[in-house]
Parts: structure tokens; C-alpha cells; sequence
């Protein structure tokens, strides 16, 4: 499912009106003058609007429709996105913002896996790089945890459409957190003795024993949370579109 099967993010349009209009065969948004089921107001209305939508989806501008779209229907902006989304998760000494601090972060990108870590390259520019340069960020519990801690560590401002799969994930009935979740549907990964809490062991031990292998052993493991997103996203990409969409479509 892409941005182009999708209504509600027009004013007037909720999912009961969607729906219909699914149901109908008016599946994209090429379709709508077809739309017979909705007044031909509404439906002027309607085309005005999805007009200023091409132009936004053709020049790439994903915060158009992260304005639009309902908070729970972000991920339907995925595939249009998925490129150029930027997969990121963050450890730290703790869970106190205000008192924690950020040891490293991992952003995963069209294959590529780059770390930042404190002392190192872990500088406001660089995150702000790396986020800018970004259609898409995508994290597990990064509205709750990963944003804020950044936003108040590094003195950012970030508005960049962000699709924190923990929500999705509990719409389709996956809870837990992400080793958990990882576990569940068979994404795979090494170091499965390394938590959240072991993490911030290794950090203490590089930061006051200077153990490198320490520090590279939490690296990896960043990076490993960083890139299983991106397979999370398309499962669970997969199965909303299963369950909210396809039901709906004529065969």
C-alpha cells in the first residue's frame, strides 16, 4: 500500500468514507473522478486537494504528508519513502534525559550502517546531518525515548516524519519490546547476550578501562537494532496492508 490508495489524509475524508470509496473500486487516487459514492462537492473537493498532493509526492516532500496523514497511518507513507528513510536507535548511560547521557547511535540507510560515538563523532552537526539528509526516520519507541533524549542532549528541533514501528507493531498484536518482537516473527541477530542494560556496562567499560573491544562489541549491537528495523518495517508494513487494506478491495 503507497500514499496513492490513500484518503484520509484529505480534509472531510475519515476511514468509513475510505472505506466505501475501497470498496467501490476507487482504489487510487486516479480514480476519484469515478467516485460516485461521495458527493460531487466532496469529490471536487477532494481532487483539489489530491492535486497539491502529486506535486509534493513528485518532489519528494515527505513532510506534506506527515502533516496530513493520521499519526497511526504514517506507515502508510513507507513505501513512497523507504529510500531515502533513515533507520536510527540510540543507547545511553540511562533513561533520564535530563540526567543520562547518549553513548552512540546507529543510522541505518540504503545498506549502510554508520555509528556515531561519543567522545568520537557524536556532535550535534553530524546527527543533524544524518537526520536532515533523511525523507523518513523510522525507530522502535523512538517518540517516547530516542527523540527527546536527542532533542534535549544535542539542542535539536526535529520535525522530520517519524514512524516509531512500536505502534504499529501493537495494532497487529506484537508487544514487547524489540528483541522480543525480533524473536516472535524470526528476524535474526547475533550478540543475544547483550541488552539494554549490558550495553551500558560496556560503555562504563570502555569510558573507564579504555576497552576498546568493549566499545566494539556495543557498536555492533547498536548497529543491529538499527538495521532490524528496516525488516520489522517491511513485516509489519506487510501486515497492516493485510488487514486494513486488502479486505476492502474487490477481487
Amino acid at each position: 500500500m503507497k500514499l496513492e490508495n490513500s484518503f484520509i489524509l484529505a480534509p472531510g475524508i475519515g476511514e468509513k468514507t475510505e472505506q466505501k470509496l475501497w470498496k467501490n473500486n476507487v482504489t487510487h487516487w486516479d480514480k476519484v473522478s469515478q467516485a460516485n459514492v461521495i458527493g460531487s462537492t466532496r469529490r471536487e473537493t477532494l481532487e483539489g486537494f489530491l492535486k497539491k498532493a502529486r506535486k509534493n509526492l513528485q518532489v519528494g516532500n515527505s513532510y506534506f504528508f506527515g502533516d496530513k496523514l493520521p499519526n497511526k497511518s504514517l506507515w502508510r507513507a513507507y513505501r513512497n519513502f523507504e529510500e531515502n528513510a533513515c533507520f536510527f536507535d540510540i543507547e545511553t548511560t540511562g533513561l533520564d534525559k535530563s540526567r543520562n547521557k547518549v553513548t552512540t547511535i546507529a543510522f541505518h540507510r540504503n545498506g549502510e550502517t554508520r555509528t556515531l560515538v561519543r567522545g568520537q563523532n557524536l556532535t550535534r552537526e553530524n546527527i543533524q546531518r544524518e537526520i536532515s539528509n533523511s525523507s523518513m526516520l523510522v525507530t522502535f519507541n523512538g517518540k517516547k525515548f530516542d527523540q527527546p533524549f536527542l532533542e534535549h542532549s544535542f539542542d535539536l528541533n526535529i520535525d522530520t516524519p517519524h514512524l516509531d514501528l512500536m505502534y504499529p507493531c501493537k495494532r497487529i498484536g506484537l508487544s514487547g519490546g524489540l528483541k522480543k518482537i525480533e524473536k516472535r516473527i524470526g528476524i535474526d541477530r547475533d550478540l543475544e547476550d547483550v541488552d539494554g542494560r549490558e550495553a551500558v556496562r560496556l560503555w562504563k567499560k570502555y569510558e573507564n578501562k579504555n576497552d576498546e573491544d568493549a566499545l566494539d562489541k556495543l557498536v555492533e549491537y547498536n548497529g543491529y537494532d538499527a538495521r532490524n528495523l528496516q525488516e520489522l518495517a517491511e513485516i509489519v508494513h506487510q501486515r497492516l496492508e493485510s488487514r486494513f487494506y486488502r479486505p476492502h478491495i474487490k477481487r
